[in-house]
C-alpha cells in the first residue's frame, strides 16, 4: 500500500488527511456510538484539529463519493495507535480491518515492528482479532477517563 496517494479496496480507498477534513473527523468522534453512555464524557468537546492532523499520521478511509467511513492517528515515538474510529453505518464492512492494514504498513515503512493500542473497552475484541496481544491495563484517571482501558501491543508484521 502506498500512503503517497491513496489505496483502494473496492470502493474503498484511503488517503492522508488533510487540515480540511477536521470537522468531518471530529464528527465523527462525538457521534460515535461506541462512546454513548457511560463513555459519553470521554469525547463530550473532543476536537480533532487541522493542526493534529498535521502533525500526525492521521489517515481516512473514505468511499467513492468522498465520504469518511474511518481513520485513524499513528503516532510514531513512542509508537501508538492514537485514534480509530470506524463510522457506525460503516461498521461491520471491513472499513477497520482496512484500516489496521494500512496502518501496519505505514509502521512498516517507518521502521517500527510494534505499535501500542490503549483500546475502549468495547473494541479490545476487534483488536486481538487483528492480532494484537494484551499486556496490562491502563488504569483510570478521573476526571478523564473514568474506566480501567486494555493495553495492547499490535506486531507490525503479524496478524490478519
Amino acid at each position: 500500500m502506498r500512503s503517497s496517494g491513496t489505496d483502494r479496496v473496492g470502493e474503498v480507498r484511503i488517503r492522508r488527511a488533510v487540515a480540511r477534513d477536521a470537522k468531518r473527523l471530529t464528527r465523527l468522534v462525538t457521534a460515535s456510538r461506541a462512546y454513548e453512555g457511560p463513555y459519553a464524557p470521554m469525547v463530550a468537546g473532543y476536537k480533532v484539529g487541522p493542526d493534529y492532523i498535521e502533525a500526525h499520521g492521521v489517515h481516512v478511509a473514505v468511499d467513492a463519493e468522498g465520504r469518511v467511513l474511518g481513520f485513524y492517528a499513528l503516532l510514531l515515538s513512542p509508537p501508538e495507535l492514537d485514534l480509530m474510529f470506524v463510522a457506525d453505518h460503516a461498521q461491520g464492512r471491513g472499513i477497520g480491518r482496512l484500516l489496521i492494514r494500512h496502518l501496519r504498513e505505514e509502521a512498516r515503512r517507518a521502521g517500527l515492528t510494534d505499535v501500542r493500542v490503549v483500546a475502549h473497552p468495547p473494541a479490545e475484541g476487534f483488536y486481538r482479532s487483528m492480532g494484537a496481544e494484551r499486556t496490562g491495563t491502563v488504569v483510570a484517571r478521573p476526571p478523564a477517563v473514568m474506566w480501567d482501558r486494555p493495553d495492547l501491543v499490535l506486531g507490525v508484521d503479524v496478524g490478519p
